[in-house]
């Protein structure tokens, strides 16, 4: 786990430099494979850039997601999973939650574009969206099924307990209807509840990065980010650069990876 600041304002001439730095010093290091990131800080960036209405932070760090799954083409990430909407969020005023609705939405239908090529999934509590705004978002997904580039994960109506709680339903469904209650618990295990995750078949993340200064992880993959490394920045959401996206796989690439031991 670490905390980076958000970096001093530099001359514009100065990123491309710097850009090219970071990914030297990372040739030929481990890089993640699958980072989740948790998308944090709109509506204070929003405030602090002097706008009266939040929905410019939300709109800001909608068109950020297309830029980061563009600057992955650069690395050797191959899933993003990137916490969006959470089930504490829909308890936010109605307005608020329907801005929310058709931002994600436009969001998930942006992604489904041919430019990116990626592979877009929806990984939450589907059920307690309204039905037009979760339908709108699962036809945009099913257009990129057939897509060969990276996968990414739309964390939506989200929430870490609820996943766990919907996967060890899932799994007891799944026995057959004369299963003994000694039966349904020889079958509860890891890799069991694992199978009948949101992300099941995908591996786990190996980096999960967090904006805005917050340090922690909100329910956020609860069972999927156990041995995950953890990267936190200051920075907002909406101004998330590239070189804060390098910086996180070069401090990756420098840790030792124990697996909780």
């Amino acid at each position: 786990m670490k905390f980076e600041p958000r970096l001093p304002q530099l001359p514009k001439i100065l990123y491309p430099l710097y850009e090219a730095r970071l990914l030297r010093e990372l040739r030929g290091k481990p890089q993640p494979k699958h980072i989740a990131i948790m998308a944090d800080g709109n509506r204070r960036w929003a405030r602090e850039a002097g706008f009266a209405d939040v929905s410019h932070g939300h709109r800001h760090g909608a068109a950020k997601i297309g830029e980061m799954i563009s600057w992955c083409a650069d690395t050797e990430v191959e899933v993003v999973t990137i916490y969006l909407l959470s089930t504490e969020n829909l308890k936010r005023s109605p307005e608020e939650v329907g801005l929310l609705f058709d931002i994600i939405s436009e969001v998930v239908e942006h992604l489904s574009g041919r430019d990116l090529d990626c592979q877009v999934r929806l990984v939450g509590h589907l059920d307690l969206l309204p039905e037009a705004v979760s339908q709108r978002m699962q036809e945009a997904a099913a257009r990129t099924q057939n897509n060969r580039g990276i996968i990414v994960n739309i964390a939506v109506g989200y929430g870490g307990r609820q996943e766990i709680v919907d996967a060890v339903h899932a799994l007891i469904k799944a026995q057959p209807a004369d299963a003994t209650p000694e039966d349904i618990v020889q079958h509860v295990t890891v890799g069991s509840i694992t199978e009948h995750l949101y992300t099941k078949g995908l591996p786990d993340p190996d980096l999960v990065i967090r904006t805005s200064g917050e340090q922690r992880l909100s329910g956020f993959l609860l069972w999927q980010s156990a041995y995950s490394e953890i990267w936190f920045t200051d920075t907002y959401w909406p101004a998330f650069r590239k070189i804060d996206l390098l910086r996180a796989l070069r401090d990756y690439s420098q840790r030792s990876r124990r697996f909780g031991k």
